[in-house]
């Protein structure tokens, strides 16, 4: 254990002082934090968010982490000649690409993870949607897009039908910390691809989470998407539905404000959008009153005077 000396001891205690509050606040909660495979992209990138769950887990936090894993699949299929499409943010999923995700998801970013955590004493288990049926999907069918009524098979991707969280509640009553890859699967044990994002929303709601946090690759929520100083401190559903309106959320940002949604829909109060790469954003999103991303409610009337300082 390293020794802290003069000013830096002062500023350790300091910091105690004001996490306080959040930590008696929290202890006990559940947070779903949901991170991108951008996240997991390097094992130095990977231990970074690990720290910071530890962290949360060990003042008494009940994290469940749900995991993607985009750039390690296209970069796997490209390899494999594995051709990969997308349409508004969300993957279209054949047959080969399936087999990819699953490799992937299930197979190489869960395992890394899992082993991050036992390099870091943090007690994890590892688990799919298809496992203990935590969720039953059904095959999403063609849909008309546009004004041209284009018809877009997604393929092996799925819409969630139910969610049975009686696993992720066992665990964490074990004082485990799940990390939960998004492959799920139908009544007939076909494997379907299903957006993280949604997955984690599904999760958050049925677990009555406290917060559901998305890391991300942006800082938050953007007003401008070019800006990045233009980061929205908190909004509410109505100013997403502005948002959306005026055509200034990119599309890999869309399927997250539908998660958003979904969740604060469901009884999660709290959802925050924030960066992954930030130092120890996490802990300072959970820790500190004006936060480093996007706070998002269902009305912003219901926010505290110390949620607001955000601003």
């Amino acid at each position: 254990m390293t020794r802290l000396q003069g000013n830096e001891r002062t500023i350790a205690v300091t910091a105690l002082r004001h996490a306080a509050p959040y930590i008696r606040m929290y202890k006990g909660k559940v947070f779903v934090l949901k991170a991108g495979g951008e996240a997991f992209d390097t094992p130095e990138a990977t231990r970074r968010l690990v720290e910071q769950i530890g962290i949360l887990h060990q003042v008494g936090i009940r994290v469940v982490l749900v995991h993607g894993g985009g750039p390690q699949s296209t970069a796997l299929a490209g390899r494999l000649d594995v051709e990969a499409h997308f349409v508004d943010g969300r993957r279209v999923t054949d047959g080969e690409a399936l087999k990819v995700m699953t490799m992937v998801l299930n197979g190489q970013i869960n395992t890394e993870i899992v082993a991050a955590c036992r390099a870091l004493s943090v007690p994890a288990v590892g688990v799919s949607g298809v496992d203990a049926g935590l969720i039953r999907a059904e095959k999403r069918p063609p849909v008309q897009r546009g004004a041209a009524g284009e018809t877009i098979d997604y393929g092996f991707v799925g819409d969630i039908k139910d969610v049975d969280t009686s696993v992720l509640e066992n665990l964490l009553d074990d004082n485990l910390v799940p990390i939960v890859s998004p492959i799920s699967a139908d009544t007939d044990g076909t494997l379907l691809n299903i957006n993280a994002d949604t997955v984690a929303a599904a999760i958050a709601g049925s677990l009555g989470a406290e917060k559901l946090i998305l890391a991300t690759g942006a800082a938050g929520i953007l007003e401008t998407l070019e800006d990045p100083r233009s980061l929205i401190s908190y909004l509410d559903t109505a100013g997403l539905k502005r948002l959306r309106a005026d055509g200034k959320l990119s599309a890999g940002m869309l399927p997250k404000v539908a998660a958003i949604e979904q969740a604060l829909a469901a009884g999660v109060p709290r959802v925050h959008v924030i960066s992954y790469s930030l130092p120890d954003g996490l802990l300072l999103e959970v820790f500190t009153n004006e936060g480093t991303g996007t706070l998002v409610v269902a009305d912003t009337g219901e926010l505290s005077a110390a949620e607001q300082i955000r601003e």
